[in-house]
């Protein structure tokens, strides 16, 4: 716009001035001795406005000779600066993606070639946060040590430097470390709220429940920080501080600088009601978990407020039945109810709280004070009934099929057995070998009279034998004698009767008579073997 605006300017000009130079005829006479120049008026405008142009397109053209310098330097400015950029794009986007590697690649090159400060340290602090993402924590170290170096005095780029190696820190779980890391950030005054939040995270990992309180207090303050987690870290570190302050009764001051909103959360209102019972307060300690009851519902709370003296039963009971109307069905409101009963020795009432808590919910508690209240009124079959099922309800108990297992076998009948506690008790070996040879030879010319079975009866194969075949079965098979060193190939050789794949026996040992009736009650499983 501002072009065509001159244009249109410059135009009107040029008319105006060839109109009056139309209209007004005349001559221009230079007179440079010994010359003397006479030009129409005309012309020697004419000729002004070209000398204007000519020396204002030579200073220009000069102007231009003399900043070529400049414009390279300016050039090659530019396209390092691009290539800066176009490195420190694409490392972060790496960065981003969790390509830590090829972040780190990127971010190294810009380290090494770029030459401005703040790229430098961007550069560096890019590439520890990708060597703390591969887990290489010491090149993250000398990554951060570069970037501090070239930090120099800047406050800006000290302070982003310790952010990040605080964050790093936390990270890797060493808060100690992050802590020393933010101190020169807080002895400097700077309360950024990132700040904040890391010496939150770091303090809070140590345990330093005055300082949590304090930052979580005034994170809040700000609305930096969520509230329901906010509450939660200020519920444990006051709770924290005041169990600390009951070692020297210092919790009552605690206690005066919560705000009534902090007083009822959950774990602030057990430690003070704690605090109070300890100091022999049992009313005060009372009103202090109604308050928190009251502000939001709380089994822990209903539970702790049952737990009381007999002296308080009777206020605390007409306080939870009031609950109860409110909230019928809660199982956990009426196991409160119960455990105030049985403080108050109301041994009816117990029972039907208690029942009707274990109706709706099976829980370990209701059923061991069921237990408790049938074991003081003297009926211990119910007792026991019900502290099996607190029992089964605390811990899964397997269900040990007993019919699929089998008993140990019985070595004592085996002829080959050889005692290995009392076989040297004497010192005798000659004499107790002598012995195992005779029973041994005893052994093999008993069972050498014993007709070789038919290879038919002794088949491993069930379905090969067909009772319809007319084929004449094969001839028995010679069963060899056993000498008295092959005791393994005892077990191993013995024939199995096919009888015993058909129908197996039960592993359980039966009863006398059960044997007599039985025809098959002699046979064992073949799990077993022969013994």
């Amino acid at each position: 716009m501002r072009t065509w605006f001159w244009t249109l300017l410059l135009a009107c000009v040029a008319v105006a001035v060839a109109v009056i130079l139309r209209a007004h005829p005349g001559n221009v006479l230079i007179m440079v001795a010994p010359w003397r120049i006479e030009l129409s008026l005309t012309l020697a405008v004419s000729l002004l406005v070209a000398l204007f142009v000519a020396l204002y397109v030579g200073l220009r053209l000069l102007a231009w000779l003399v900043a070529i310098p400049d414009r390279v330097r300016a050039w090659r400015g530019r396209r390092a600066q691009a290539r800066d950029h176009e490195l420190l794009e694409r490392g972060w986007i790496s960065l981003l993606e969790g390509r830590y590697s090829h972040a780190e690649k990127d971010m190294v090159k810009l380290l090494d070639q770029t030459r401005v400060r703040n790229r430098r340290v961007l550069a560096a602090l890019s590439a520890a946060r990708a060597k703390h993402g591969l887990g290489e924590f010491d090149r993250r170290d000398q990554m951060l040590d570069s970037a501090r170096e070239a930090a120099g005095d800047d406050a800006g780029l000290q302070e982003a430097t310790a952010t990040l190696a605080a964050d790093m820190l936390l990270d890797q779980g060493q808060p100690a470390r992050a802590l020393e890391v933010l101190a020169p950030l807080q002895d400097g005054g700077v309360r950024h709220l990132h700040t904040m939040r890391l010496q939150l995270r770091a303090e809070t990992a140590l345990g330093h429940h005055d300082k949590v309180f304090t930052l979580a207090r005034g994170l809040l303050r700000r609305n930096a920080l969520d509230k329901a987690e906010g509450e939660q870290l200020i519920d444990r570190a006051a709770a924290a501080r005041l169990r600390a302050g009951m070692a020297d009764d210092q919790w009552r001051a605690v206690w005066k600088d919560l705000k009534a909103d902090e007083r009822v959360l959950p774990h602030v209102a057990l430690a003070a009601a704690a605090a109070f019972e300890a100091a022999g307060e049992d009313n005060e300690a009372a009103r202090v978990l109604e308050s928190a009851i009251a502000a939001k519902f709380n089994p822990v709370l209903v539970s702790a407020y049952a737990r009381c003296e007999p002296a308080q039963v009777a206020r605390r009971l007409a306080k939870a039945e009031i609950w109860a109307q409110q909230r019928p069905a809660d199982a956990e409101m009426l196991t409160a109810l119960g455990l105030l009963c049985l403080n108050g020795q109301l041994w009816g009432q117990a029972e039907r709280y208690l029942q009707r808590s274990a109706a709706r919910q099976n829980d370990p508690q209701t059923h061991a004070l069921l237990g408790s209240l049938y074991d003081r009124l003297n009926r211990p079959a119910d007792a026991a009934k019900h502290w099996r099922l607190a029992t089964a309800a605390r811990i899964a108990l397997p269900i040990l099929a007993l019919d699929a297992a089998l008993p140990a076998a019985d070595t004592q009948a085996d002829p080959r057995g050889l005692d290995a506690e009392g076989a040297f008790a004497d010192g005798d070996e000659p004499a107790v070998y002598a012995a195992m040879a005779g029973e041994s030879a005893a052994a093999d010319a008993a069972l050498a009279e014993v007709p070789a079975p038919s290879a038919v009866d002794y088949v491993l194969d069930p379905d090969a034998r067909s009772p319809g075949l007319d084929a004449a079965p094969p001839p028995a098979a010679d069963v060899p004698l056993r000498s008295a060193v092959d005791i393994e190939e005892y077990f191993d050789s013995a024939p199995i009767p096919v009888e015993v794949y058909e129908t197996p026996a039960s592993g359980y040992a039966t009863s006398s008579s059960d044997e007599s009736d039985d025809p098959k009650a002699g046979q064992t499983s073949p799990a077993r073997g022969k013994v």
